[in-house]
């Protein structure tokens, strides 16, 4: 079941203060960026951001389930209502993300 643009839009808009947010449809369903950094999915309108040391460190009750068969767990943020808990999530994980190396893409 693919994303409903509706969702999306509600889920971008809770992480307005986060930074800079956009979204970008992927094979029916949704990635999101905080300053150009991909940081999340939406899938099946659930929000489910990149698993980093510092995300799990700071909500380490959030569950951890992959966004769709065959993916890597991610956290899986239950409570789009929870505004506070989605920008300090989407932060931490950004600025985690922001001081990995970046992978070199392949020819």
């Amino acid at each position: 079941m693919a994303s409903h643009v509706d969702f999306v839009d509600y889920v971008t808009e809770q992480l307005r203060e986060a930074g800079t947010i956009r979204s970008r449809k992927m094979f029916g369903e949704y990635g999101l960026y905080c300053d150009d950094v991909f940081f999340a999915v939406i899938c099946d309108d659930r929000f489910f951001v990149k698993i980093t040391s510092e995300g799990e460190t700071a909500f380490p009750d959030l569950p951890k389930a992959p966004p769709y068969e065959g993916a890597k767990d991610y956290i899986w943020v239950e409570d789009v209502d929870n505004r506070d808990t989605m920008t300090l999530l989407t932060r931490l994980t950004c600025r985690a993300l922001q001081e990995q190396p970046r992978k070199k893409r392949k020819k």
